[in-house]
């Protein structure tokens, strides 16, 4: 009779097990740009820190991307827990349906978590074509960026400002196939858009000898009239095998991105977590170490409100207009 007691207890018990929920996970899609780019391993590592962190309640799934303006589009209509990167003009370029967004709705809906450290322009050149100036693509064959890309775009604008628009003979494919057109010699070089250093740009220069081209200082300055949230960066001479001295070039910014199908804790939990790891994250790439919270009013988009407790629990002060 006990043993028949204790057996039944025992049925209980695990009845009762079985039919107790499971922890709650909240499932995150994380989206940022091509594998070869410094942002996909930066989204990446953010993946990775959300999991830890969370004790694997947020479970995070990276997925590749094209660049921004993939993002952002995706961003107008995409359900659930999306995260993504893109420079604010591109979303106040969405909101206002300028082109490429021109017909399109859905981009009030997006909202800001974190800052990501910012995009440099790279206009990459092969070491034997004598090339030494961006006025010197005159006449060339140059990949503009990755087809359909914010690269693209800011190339094309950067080439317009500097009246090379239409005297550059810009190659219109995707920026996976630059590594290979500039080995094989199809082109003399093309524009990245990525963090320094690139891992693209890094693997390229192990084989190929490489130029990183400079802006003037005439040069520099019309190109910064393009964007007011740009600015100045210098890439080291290290910084790339082969490299001769420091390059002058521009820097954009950028941000981490979510839309307002995401609830308030989970933007609360992913802000709070990005923030807490950055200097770890920054132990394994520098990159992480160009950015601070109170830059994200430089991103021009209203904050979560699951981010906002975040900061001003921080102490973080968020301008008016972006709450």
């Amino acid at each position: 009779m006990k043993k028949h007691h204790s057996a039944a207890a025992a049925a209980l018990a695990l009845t009762l097990t079985l039919s107790l929920p499971a922890a709650a996970q909240e499932r995150v899609t994380l989206k940022s740009a091509a594998s070869s780019s410094s942002y996909y391993v930066m989204i990446v590592q953010i993946g990775e820190a959300l999991k830890a962190a969370s004790d694997g309640k947020i479970q995070p799934t990276v997925e590749e991307s094209q660049g921004s303006v993939q993002n952002v589009k995706e961003a107008g209509k995409r359900p659930g827990n999306f995260v993504f990167t893109s420079p604010p003009n591109l979303l106040a370029d969405a909101r206002s349906g300028k082109k490429p967004f021109e017909g399109e709705s859905g981009y009030d809906r997006i909202r800001t978590l974190f800052v990501m450290p910012p995009i440099t322009v790279h206009f990459v050149v092969r070491a034997d074509s004598g090339i030494t100036d961006i006025a010197q693509l005159e006449g060339k064959d140059f990949i503009g960026g990755g087809k359909g890309t914010f690269c693209e775009g800011r190339t094309r604008a950067i080439l317009k400002a500097l009246d090379l628009e239409g005297k550059v003979n810009t190659v219109d494919v995707e920026l996976a196939s630059a590594d290979n057109a500039v080995r094989n010699r199809k082109v003399v070089g093309y524009a990245t858009c990525s963090s320094h250093p690139t891992p693209g740009v890094t693997e390229l220069a192990t084989h190929t000898p490489l130029r990183i081209l400079s802006f003037t200082p005439q040069q520099l300055e019309t190109v910064l009239s393009l964007d007011p949230a740009s600015g100045p960066v210098t890439i080291a001479g290290d910084t790339y095998k082969g490299m001769d001295g420091d390059v002058q070039t521009v820097g954009v910014p950028v941000g981490g991105f979510t839309t307002t199908a995401m609830d308030d804790e989970t933007a609360y939990q992913i802000t709070k977590i990005f923030w807490s790891k950055r200097d770890e994250m920054a132990g394994k790439n520098p990159w992480w170490k160009a950015i601070a919270p109170d830059q994200v009013n430089l991103l021009g988009t209203a904050v979560h409100p699951g981010a906002l407790r975040y900061y001003k629990e921080a102490g973080v002060t968020i301008g008016e207009a972006l709450q």
